[in-house]
């Protein structure tokens, strides 16, 4: 069946999952469901205690066995040695089958290839992989196919009960006896614990894990005591070098800072950018240098961010402390400022992944952004936005918030050069669709921007303003002129993977990789 942005969905897909196509991005506004129920199990012995010796002791309690589900999450990054050291017990324990539901997976997480080639691992959930796990399932390697979700869309599926976790592992930075978990405080510190939120709500066994054991109450709390059933204390949970890799720097590219000139003049050109304004954007380095320019700008003519959103770096952090953003709401942390900030600047809150993206709720803060600005790998003439799969075909990137705040924002800005390498960006046609086109409005690259058509306002807006505009076929045309249209990634019939809208449809279908022949 052929959804909403045109792609191909076998019905074997379909059948495998019970997943329907996607039907657009607002197609199911209103809906009204029962949100999913866990298992509780009765604390009232005042004697007992939460305090258990070992992963290997806690993995027993919660009674582990052949087929579950694991969640984990990602605040630790490339740092992260929870999701390796809860693995490596189970496949001692000759477990097998087991679903891995993660918030994302990086490179720290290579270690699982192998459990993935034994049968250990099964299933794959996460917002995307990267390393060495995403080069597995690209390969066929997986035996059910993994499934990829933006945040809003995994906090969406463990709410209504889509993902059933059976045990939740949660990284804590600080946590006393009983199990109220802090991500600050101790020696590897995250700056806040969103996207575990949900999953200790709703995991049926939830395990903290700890390298900092503080006296009880462990307050204010990221997540309480009621939601924790066992905490074991470890070594160490992550490595500080790599969960905070330092302040984020604006770019001393030309390229990019270009982009981010035009980016700059393009949002301040548009009628959201007055007092109040919202506002959220990545770290890279065209988006960082936009960010610090802004900033100068809403100087010189008196205007205040009414809040920031989303994961957080230094720079918008600088703002806050100038006085230039008013609230700062908080999922990820980037960088030791951000994890500082949050430390001390009263004005800056950590927020849950489902109050920051989930579409099944009453409405997220991503519904009130005016601004987001964005980063894809290809974008397509259909302004379809592909961040998981490379020009190769291989799963080498993350949903993350990508299409939660595509949605929800007022004006959606992808920046992005016009070739990645020797890769044109800007082709006819995406790998992968993770982003679909009627969510993204403007397409900024070193060679020109173009606006979406069907954003009657943004053209009007734009009509008289000194900025180099041009179609999205016309940056295609001239990606093409330098580099040759790209041959199609050759893949096999086998599907390996999905990626399901934030609804939970399916957005599109990840094949496995055909071997190149030299």
């Amino acid at each position: 069946m052929k959804n909403a942005v045109g792609r191909e969905i076998p019905e074997a897909v379909l059948a495998a999952t019970g997943k329907d196509i996607f039907r657009g991005t607002f197609a199911q506004e209103g809906r009204e469901y029962k949100k999913a129920a866990p298992t509780v199990r009765a604390c009232m012995d005042p004697t007992r205690s939460k305090l258990i010796a070992s992963i290997h002791d806690a993995l027993v309690a919660c009674g582990i066995k052949d087929g579950m589900t694991l969640s984990f999450h990602h605040h630790f990054r490339d740092g992260d040695y929870v999701l390796n050291m809860v693995m490596e017990e189970v496949r001692q324990m000759g477990i097998k089958d087991i679903t891995i539901c993660a918030s994302s997976m990086g490179k720290a997480n290579d270690p699982i290839v192998p459990m993935i080639e034994e049968g250990v691992v099964t299933g794959i959930q996460s917002s995307g992989v990267r390393g060495k796990i995403g080069e597995a399932i690209s390969a066929g390697k997986l035996k059910n196919l993994a499934i990829m979700r933006s945040h809003g869309g995994r906090v969406r599926a463990i709410e209504s009960g889509e993902v059933h976790i059976d045990i939740a592992f949660i990284g804590a930075p600080t946590s006393d006896e009983y199990g109220n978990l802090r991500a600050v405080g101790g020696k590897s510190d995250c700056g806040v614990l969103s996207y575990a939120m949900s999953d200790a709500q709703y995991a049926d066994k939830v395990v903290a894990v700890t390298d900092c054991l503080v006296p009880s109450p462990n307050l204010p709390a990221s997540i309480s005591q009621v939601d924790v059933d066992y905490v074991v204390v470890v070594d160490a949970i992550g490595n500080p070098a790599k969960i905070a890799t330092g302040a984020a720097k604006p770019t001393t590219d030309m390229r990019k800072l270009l982009m981010a000139d035009y980016c700059t003049q393009f949002v301040i050109n548009t009628p959201w950018f007055k007092d109040g304004f919202s506002y959220q954007t990545g770290v890279g380095g065209a988006s960082i240098a936009s960010t610090l320019s802004l900033g100068k700008i809403m100087k010189e003519r008196g205007i205040k961010m009414k809040f920031g959103v989303g994961g957080i770096a230094g720079p918008m952090c600088q703002l806050l402390e100038d006085g230039l953003i008013e609230t700062l709401v908080d999922t990820q942390d980037f960088d030791v400022a951000a994890i500082d900030s949050i430390k001390t600047n009263p004005r800056h809150f950590e927020i849950s992944a489902s109050e920051y993206a989930n579409p099944f709720n009453k409405g997220a803060y991503v519904n009130q952004l005016d601004f987001v600005i964005l980063a894809a790998l290809e974008v397509d003439v259909h302004f379809n936005c592909n961040v998981v799969v490379g020009s190769d075909g291989v799963i080498t990137g993350a949903q993350g918030g990508h299409p939660d705040t595509a949605a929800g924002a007022k004006c959606t800005i992808v920046i992005v050069p016009l070739l990645q390498g020797r890769i044109p960006a800007i082709c006819s046609e995406v790998t992968a669709v993770t982003t679909p086109g009627e969510t993204v409005d403007v397409v900024i690259t070193d060679y020109g921007i173009a606006i979406n058509p069907a954003r009657k306002d943004l053209l009007e807006a734009m009509k008289d303003v000194n900025l180099p505009f041009c179609t999205i076929e016309e940056l295609r045309d001239k990606a093409y002129a330098i580099t040759g249209a790209p041959d199609p990634v050759r893949f096999e019939d086998h599907a390996v993977g999905i990626i399901e809208a934030r609804d939970g449809t399916v957005m599109d279908v990840v094949y496995q990789v055909k071997p190149y022949q030299f």
